[in-house]
């Protein structure tokens, strides 16, 4: 365990790091932001998480419909998250060239966002919904900690533009919609055909038997706990949680994305 004792930490940045257990005893924490995987989260005794998610639905309704096990709500939800990324999209190619491209904050542009989404989309609704062990799209993004990028079909080297990406985008909403539109309750209580390999997402078959959390995580890194992972499940952790915020700011949408398809 390592041991911070009269350090001042003011105004440093811990991004992609592990927290967990941490203790913070007599410190001063003042304008300080976390974004990630937070659960259990106590505060000068009081356990605020159920607080901080019962905001985050209040703001973004359509999370209620996300973690619904109905049909009807998880097609709702689809048409909405499908609106509002329609939006942002819009609002994109009315900015200055090339901003689609450009980070804010050090989190990725709009172009890397939809390109992870086009990884996430493989990784738990192709492989975990579908059970499909196709190779990965190549223009998917994928993080250099997940695997090797090479070997299960991503490009490293790939810089695709807004369209080519918004292309493969519409082709996998498709895949999503056709799939929404007949799958019923009983389909989304069974057991999702999780592919026997070492692929992404591990924790798709992992150690436990609760649901991987759906709200926002930047690794998901709680421990990996999905021993059944349900259609439903899969779906609400990966390909809506790409926009379970539903911000229209591009900037937003980046940030919002790379914190919660993992």
């Amino acid at each position: 365990m390592r041991r911070f004792e009269d350090e001042d930490l003011t105004g440093a940045e811990f991004r992609e790091c592990d927290l967990s257990r941490a203790r913070m005893v007599g410190v001063v924490m003042q304008d300080a932001e976390i974004d990630g995987l937070v659960t259990n989260l106590v505060v000068n005794g009081v356990e605020v998480m159920p607080y901080v998610e019962a905001e985050l639905d209040r703001r973004h309704p359509v999370r209620l419909l996300i973690r619904s096990d109905q049909p009807a709500d998880l097609r709702e939800a689809w048409r909405q998250l499908r609106d509002d990324w329609a939006t942002t999209t819009e609002r994109v190619r009315s900015m200055p060239g090339n901003s689609e491209h450009h980070g804010v904050d050090g989190e990725w542009s709009m172009v890397e966002t939809l390109r992870h989404l086009v990884f996430v989309h493989d990784s738990w609704f192709r492989r975990c919904v579908l059970g499909l062990t196709e190779p990965f799209t190549a223009i998917g993004l994928g993080p250099p900690f997940v695997m090797d990028q090479e070997e299960n079909g991503l490009d490293p080297s790939a810089q695709p533009s807004l369209d080519e990406v918004l292309a493969v985008r519409v082709r996998q909403s498709s895949e999503i919609e056709t799939w929404l539109a007949e799958v019923t309750a009983d389909q989304l209580a069974q057991t999702a055909p999780v592919p026997d390999d070492d692929r992404w997402p591990p924790y798709a078959k992992g150690a436990g038997s609760a649901a991987m959390p759906r709200h926002r995580a930047r690794r998901g890194m709680g421990s990996p706990r999905v021993l059944q992972t349900r259609p439903g499940q899969a779906v609400a952790s990966g390909v809506f949680a790409g926009s379970a915020s539903g911000n229209s700011h591009p900037a937003e949408a980046s940030k919002t994305s790379r914190s919660a398809t993992f």
